[in-house]
């Protein structure tokens, strides 16, 4: 009779995760000599892994006499829980293969769930081949397993192969290859196997709405959760909720952001440390840091994700001495900085040229936390001293650091020798690009294209425009949408087709006539690359989508709110010169993100201090 109390004991231990009591029923077992059971044993390795606690998990089971395909599902199962997949692999090669172990269905789930969270395709065909020719091959759990495997690791034909294959699909299969299709961005095979799914839960639901915004269709996301919000499907799990707020993270969709932070609030999950993070993040991408912050002083318990994600926004929004200055006070209270907190730390410094500072983490990242400096975090730095004029520092960081620079590197030095007027360096480093690497990124051509023109080589920009129409891509047309009234306005440059064009046009003479009349405004018509007469030019500077959309703002939004701009490009030096003065001409604050960064302009300056 002991035997079974003690399992039934331990199985309410595994259901509720009680590692305490666990761990009193383990050694009660030892002390009564019974813990050689191999039902007992087999549990306990079990209730350890349930519990978090892998490395008990792996002691029990190597103090094992004998181990079934029970106590290795179990064991393996329990590695994986705890991110341990490396050491999933590694145990079963190791040990498995001595003991002459045949892996029944369990175990390669187990170990295909292992190849699927380490990413490892060639690994996990093995396991695959493996599975084909065992005795097993026909269980459709295993197939459901690397359907989620292949599609995971974005070979989504094969994941697609596998599930055909299954003769009764569960719900592990079809959500695996919904997701896949939906991260991949092949949005109308997401749609069309997500119509044909026999039953949808919250977790296929949250599967399509995540994989829509992991590959940028957040309004697609939107629309399958407001369908979801229609068939009255119950949030238990605020997994969604995190995936929708970061589709209005990316879309800079503050009002609809509102409305989501409502509904967290409605559905009580404002206490979920990773929702809170995703509204931070959220907040200050919509330009609302005041918001991140108040979302951040309400947290009763904070991760290092918390205060990176506050830090880096403050960092986006030109507050480098504020971020700087918070991170300070999350070394104070313990925490420590990862990878992405020093990206945002380095971010901070190169958009307001502390030089000094930027060496100092980048230096602390190894001397202090024994964080091995990225590919990024050197392209960081780069950028900082590129952004400083230190331009031959920054190239000479590039030969020596211990990456092989990649075309975006080069890319950033190239944008640093625009920015700095270094016309002969330029071209330098543009030719040694071009012949180098034959760039991929059509933005580089653009690049390149800009770099070539201000020498006025236009033989050689006729070459990387010719090469760029050989890409068949072209530069996505500028545009930038304001939210004014709960409702959102796109305008494209150079369009003059809007019902307000009259009265935009009106407002935007006004005001470039009241500042060349205040401020002694002259277009810069350097910003445009194209050839063609100084008239033209400022026709097509006058017609920039960022200046529309404030003066769209300007007559349509509550007068002194702030008017919240989104644009797609970098915004021009002329533009970013014509929206400080109407700030101070208007007296109202215009916040700007552009595809750099974030400007808030206000009385006559910009946050960025011009530097940007």
């Amino acid at each position: 009779m002991l035997i079974p109390h003690y399992l039934h004991q331990l199985q309410l231990c595994a259901r509720n995760r009680t590692l305490t009591t666990a761990k009193a029923l383990h050694a009660h077992i030892v002390k009564l000599g019974i813990v050689q059971c191999c039902p007992l044993a087999n549990t306990l390795v079990n209730v350890y892994g349930k519990c978090g606690a892998a490395s008990h998990a792996l002691q029990l089971f190597d103090e094992m006499p004998q181990r079934d395909h029970i106590a290795w599902a179990s064991v393996l199962t329990a590695l994986n829980q705890s991110n341990l997949s490396g050491k999933t692999l590694s145990v079963f090669s190791s040990v498995g293969s001595s003991s002459g172990l045949r892996p029944d269905d369990f175990v390669f789930s187990a170990l295909v769930k292992a190849c699927a969270n380490l990413g490892s395709i060639k690994l996990g065909k093995q396991v695959h081949c493996h599975f084909i020719v065992s005795e097993y091959s026909n269980d459709d759990v295993v197939k459901s397993s690397l359907v989620d495997m292949y599609a995971k690791c974005g070979l989504l034909d094969s994941a697609k192969a596998v599930f055909d294959s299954i003769r009764v699909k569960n719900t592990i299969s079809w959500t695996a290859m919904v997701s896949g299709y939906a991260k991949s961005g092949r949005k109308e095979e997401a749609l069309e196997l997500f119509r044909r799914l026999p039953v949808k839960n919250l977790y296929s639901w949250t599967a399509l709405i995540s994989g829509f915004v992991q590959s940028g269709k957040g309004l697609e996301a939107f629309s399958v959760f407001s369908e979801m919000r229609r068939e009255r499907v119950d949030i238990l799990d605020p997994l969604v909720l995190s995936s929708i707020v970061g589709a209005c993270a990316n879309l800079a969709a503050s009002i609809a952001g509102r409305q989501v932070h409502g509904l967290v609030i409605a559905l009580g999950f404002d206490s979920c440390v990773f929702i809170s993070n995703a509204l931070i993040d959220m907040y200050a991408k919509c330009s609302d840091v005041i918001a991140a912050k108040d979302i951040f002083s309400r947290m009763r318990h904070r991760d290092v994700v918390s205060w990176t994600s506050l830090i880096v926004g403050m960092a986006q929004h030109g507050q480098a001495e504020k971020a700087l200055a918070l991170y300070d006070e999350m070394v104070s209270h313990g925490v420590k900085p990862n990878e992405v907190t020093f990206v945002g730390l380095i971010y901070a410094c190169s958009h307001v040229g502390f030089v000094a500072k930027g060496r100092e983490l980048f230096q602390s990242m190894t001397k202090d936390y024994g964080i091995r400096p990225s590919l990024q975090h050197y392209t960081c730095l780069l950028d900082l001293l590129g952004r400083s004029g230190l331009l031959d520092e920054a190239e000479n960081l590039i030969h020596t650091m211990p990456f092989p620079p990649d075309e975006p590197t080069w890319a950033a030095l190239l944008s640093a020798c625009k920015r700095q007027g270094q016309g002969q360096m330029g071209v330098r480093i543009a030719d040694h690009l071009v012949s180098s690497f034959k760039p991929k990124d059509p933005s580089t051509y653009i690049l390149l294209s800009n770099i070539y023109a201000s020498a006025s080589l236009w033989g050689k920009v006729s070459e990387t425009r010719r090469k760029l129409g050989d890409m068949e891509v072209r530069k996505d047309p500028g545009y930038s949408s304001v939210e004014v009234r709960k409702e959102t306005e796109v305008f494209y440059a150079g369009e003059t087709s809007h019902p307000l064009k009259e009265d935009i046009f009106r407002l935007l003479k006004k005001l470039e006539e009241e500042m060349r009349i205040r401020n002694g405004y002259v277009s810069d018509t350097s910003w445009i690359l194209h050839d063609m007469d100084e008239q033209e030019k400022e026709k097509l500077l006058f017609w920039h989508s960022e200046r529309s959309a404030v003066a769209y703002g300007l007559l349509k939004a509550v007068p002194g709110t702030p008017i919240r701009i989104v644009k797609n490009l970098r915004v021009c030096g002329d533009c970013h010169v014509f929206l400080k003065h109407i700030s101070e001409i208007t007296e109202r604050e215009i916040i700007v993100r552009d595809a750099t960064r974030y400007h808030h302009f206000k009385g006559g300056k910009c946050s960025c201090n011009d530097f940007w």
